[in-house]
């Protein structure tokens, strides 16, 4: 038996997205464990091992898993990548489904009624969707000094923190969505790669 008494559906979530490694282990409605650590680079080599120690904290194994969350951006071209490429290796190997969920919707969990979601894009740009604003229902980049008109508080870049850290949020979605089939983990991208290649190849995602 798990250390924890883990009991309902088991999720392990995590997130490349963005300049951190973060990991959540959700039984039911219970975090078990949960860690963000900030870091530009490295994230390829680190995610897994940080899987693994949120697993061994809960006193838990991969082969106790009900199913995958991931974070499919958008955010970092190559931390995406490594994420889903994880995910869906992950899933494969365990045969359990893996759900990906965007950053808009990690951003919004928690929170009820019209709101947008900002995703920082660099440049002075953000990636933004609205919920209960019609306007903005699509994700799209804006300038980030420039939003659109929308109602309700901005959530994320600029705006108002999120509710909770990213992958809990991710973990909580996933939980609602692996029995319904979703369909494999793939990367969002909302503009081009950045033309200079990242110094380390990222993982190949097959189709």
């Amino acid at each position: 038996m798990p250390e924890h008494g883990a009991s309902g559906p088991l999720i392990l979530a995590f997130d490349t997205s963005a300049a951190h490694c973060a990991a959540a282990l959700l039984s039911g409605d219970r975090i078990l464990a949960s860690r963000t650590e900030l870091m530009t680079k490295g994230q390829a080599e680190r995610i897994m091992v940080l899987c693994e120690e949120l697993l061994s904290e809960a006193g838990l194994a991969y082969a106790d898993l009900t199913a995958l969350g991931v974070g499919i951006g958008p955010g970092n071209f190559t931390g995406i990548r490594i994420a889903v490429s994880a995910a869906r290796g992950l899933a494969l190997g365990l045969g359990i489904p893996a759900v990906g969920v965007d950053a808009f919707d990690a951003l919004r969990e928690g929170h009820d009624g019209a709101c947008a979601c900002a995703v920082d894009a660099r440049r002075d740009q953000v990636f933004l969707q609205g919920f209960d604003n019609p306007g903005i229902s699509a994700p799209a980049l804006h300038d980030a000094t420039a939003l659109p008109a929308f109602t309700g508080p901005l959530i994320g870049a600029g705006g108002e923190p999120p509710a909770m850290p990213v992958a809990e949020a991710i973990a909580r979605i996933a939980a609602r969505r692996f029995a319904s089939n979703p369909p494999r983990p793939a990367p969002l991208y909302l503009r081009p790669a950045d033309a200079a290649p990242a110094r380390d190849a990222a993982p190949v995602l097959l189709p």
